[in-house]
């Protein structure tokens, strides 16, 4: 794993509950004062057996202490949040006996386009989601609440130089394709195998230097009056026409 390491709170029930259940390191729970419903409780019983120190504060403080204004009365604390690198992104494909699946987003900068691709990675079976450290969003607690508690159970790499990353994991035997309206219809394309996902930035789309080093660019079909489609629809969209390509080739 990096040592790269950031602090940030989670928020929400499910998404703390989400945590506790992922074995997360938090530090501290903040329980609002006077929430006694079944489902605040269960979250405060898990915090409780996994030893979190739990600190009831009243919900004008719950207000000020929130980054996302949606915290339900609970916002946990965490130690620490490690990056992995992207060797542990192929142990775990090794691990699970499979080609390959990795997510690659070039400068996304919203924080719920990544919290939702994280989402759909974790749900679509990637083994992965590498990120850049500059001009991109990095994990935070939008990104958390957004991925519904994926993050906690996705593997994030975050890398100096992502052309870089692209070299090297080509000479592990990763092909990458890219999302760009100029491209080859997705249908057409070969996108079974040990393969990255490339996705380019809100409006920007993928970098020209990134775009270059990548084998394969996919156009999705688009029948609308809009020209382009939300960053983190389009990675759902290519994702499962990968995992379609997976699975008939298995």
């Amino acid at each position: 794993m990096a040592n790269e390491q950031e602090n940030l709170t989670i928020e929400g029930r499910n998404a703390v509950m989400e945590a506790l259940r992922a074995g997360m390191p938090l530090e501290r729970l903040f329980a609002q004062e006077g929430l006694k419903d079944q489902a605040f409780l269960s979250v405060i019983r898990e915090a409780k057996k996994a030893g979190v120190r739990i600190d009831d504060v009243p919900k004008e403080k719950m207000n000020k202490l929130s980054r996302t204004g949606k915290h339900q009365g609970l916002i946990a604390l965490l130690s620490e949040w490690t990056y992995y690198e992207p060797e542990d992104l192929l142990r775990e494909a090794e691990k699970r006996g499979e080609a390959p699946f990795l997510f690659l987003l070039d400068g996304i900068e919203d924080p719920h386009n990544l919290g939702a691709i994280i989402r759909t990675a974790n749900l679509s079976g990637a083994h992965g989601v590498i990120i850049p450290k500059n001009r991109a969003v990095s994990v935070n607690a939008t990104v958390v609440r957004s991925s519904a508690g994926a993050a906690n159970f996705t593997k994030i790499a975050r890398v100096t130089n992502l052309s870089r990353t692209i070299d090297e994991l080509k000479e592990r035997g990763v092909w990458f394709v890219c999302a760009d309206m100029d491209g080859e219809l997705m249908y057409d394309l070969n996108l079974s195998g040990a393969l990255g996902l490339v996705i380019g930035a809100e409006g920007k789309g993928v970098s020209r230097l990134v775009r270059e080093k990548c084998d394969m660019t996919a156009r999705i079909p688009m029948k609308g009056n809009i020209d382009s489609l939300n960053a983190s629809v389009a990675a759902g969209v290519l994702a499962y026409e990968i995992v379609r390509q997976r699975m008939m080739s298995s």
